[in-house]
């Protein structure tokens, strides 16, 4: 059986994705401690894939795509025009729905972001929803209750206004808001 996507294409994706976010840097659950970029972005991959194996009916090229790329006008000097001529229109605009539209004032931000996510297919709202599970993992050392409070109820918006997505994605999103909680002090 033939996969969905092109290794070739994905190679190349992932050294475009090193080059644009190398340097970039979060921080770790220690204090001091800085974690590569990068390590987000395949965190993001890997649980589109293993979403694939659980829910075939995913578009599989275009999740894998747009996991990769997700962060890449939104963090970086990528353009939305440099991923449409790159990667085609289906993908380009998956990303560009990923990307917080910086103009907007930042409580409005997500929601903007969430609405035009729902007009692409079922793959970006999966993407979406493997991000805010990778971001669930411990939050850096610096955050205090309040931002991790505020981050699990924007993970809760992001689990109601998604969820039929992927079925899947959807329950793993909701154990680690559920989980969350453990990183509270």
């Amino acid at each position: 059986m033939q996969a969905p996507w092109s290794i070739d294409e994905l190679q190349h994706i992932w050294k475009l994705v090193s080059k644009l976010h190398d340097g970039q840097k979060y921080g770790g659950q220690e204090e001091g401690e800085k974690v590569e970029y990068i390590n987000h972005i395949g965190s993001v991959t890997f649980e589109i894939l293993n979403a694939i194996n659980v829910e075939p009916s995913l578009d599989a090229g275009l999740a894998i795509k747009c996991a990769m790329l997700h962060d890449s006008i939104e963090d970086t000097e990528h353009s939305y025009e440099k991923v449409l001529a790159e990667f085609g229109e289906e993908v380009a605009k998956g990303v560009s729905a990923l990307t917080k539209n910086e103009a907007l004032p930042k409580e409005e931000r997500m929601m903007d972001s969430l609405q035009r996510i729902k007009q692409q297919s079922k793959a970006v709202w999966a993407v979406k929803m493997a991000d805010r599970i990778s971001n669930l993992y411990a939050p850096p050392f610096y955050w205090d209750n309040q931002k991790k409070t505020n981050y699990m109820a924007e993970a809760r918006l992001i689990l109601r206004e998604l969820k039929e997505g992927s079925p899947y994605l959807a329950s793993r999103l909701e154990k680690k808001i559920n989980d969350y909680h453990k990183y509270m002090v």
